[in-house]
């Protein structure tokens, strides 16, 4: 029911890199970034959660989690003024700040919706950490052309690219599918009294 593009990254150059990628068959109109290894469960899907944001504050909106303090150094981290409970007006990004350093402990995950002059800022935007284009930086450097706004997402986010977070995920979601969940309880039951025995 839909028609589906791809295009390969040639080399490892970051996420900004890969997002430009993409630029050909974005046609002038604002578009979303979903990063595949975070799986994002909730009562309302989170991009559905970043379109009201968007709709209420035109700009650009990336979803945030509160994370632990130590753990920045792995994120994107926005500084931002509160709006509203849940929705900050970003006045600042920085890309895997040590935790000294971080302005806050709101991490961006894999959710974005952009405006398509985020690729001009990105063909601007110098390697940053790990010698990559960073999609932290090129928000960044939009900041005073273009609002950003980062929305506080209801739900649990199970990052995929970590094997705990790929195995947390699956039986998560498999116990919400009425046809794996009573074969799956069991099995777990029956796996646990084996441990614990």
């Amino acid at each position: 029911m839909i028609q589906v593009y791809y295009v390969r990254q040639k080399l490892p150059r970051g996420l900004g890199d890969a997002v430009l990628q993409a630029r050909a068959f974005v046609n002038g109109d604002p578009f979303a970034v979903l990063l595949a290894d975070d799986i994002i469960d909730g009562p309302t899907p989170c991009l559905v959660q970043m379109q009201q944001v968007a709709r209420r504050y035109p700009g650009m909106v990336v979803a945030v989690m509160e994370v632990p303090r130590e753990q920045t150094s792995s994120y994107g981290i926005i500084e931002g003024t509160a709006v509203v409970p849940g929705v900050w007006e970003v006045t600042g990004l920085v890309e895997k700040p040590e935790p000294a350093d971080a302005p806050s402990n709101l991490a961006i995950v894999g959710r974005y919706i952009l405006t398509p002059g985020i690729f001009d800022a990105i063909e601007h935007t110098e390697p940053g950490k790990n010698g990559e284009v960073q999609l932290t930086d090129a928000l960044q450097a939009m900041l005073p052309f273009k609002k950003v706004y980062a929305c506080e997402f209801k739900g649990t986010r199970y990052d995929i690219g970590d094997q705990m977070g790929l195995l947390k995920a699956n039986v998560a979601l498999a116990l919400k599918r009425p046809e794996l969940a009573g074969d799956l309880r069991q099995f777990l039951s029956e796996t646990l009294e084996t441990i614990f025995d």
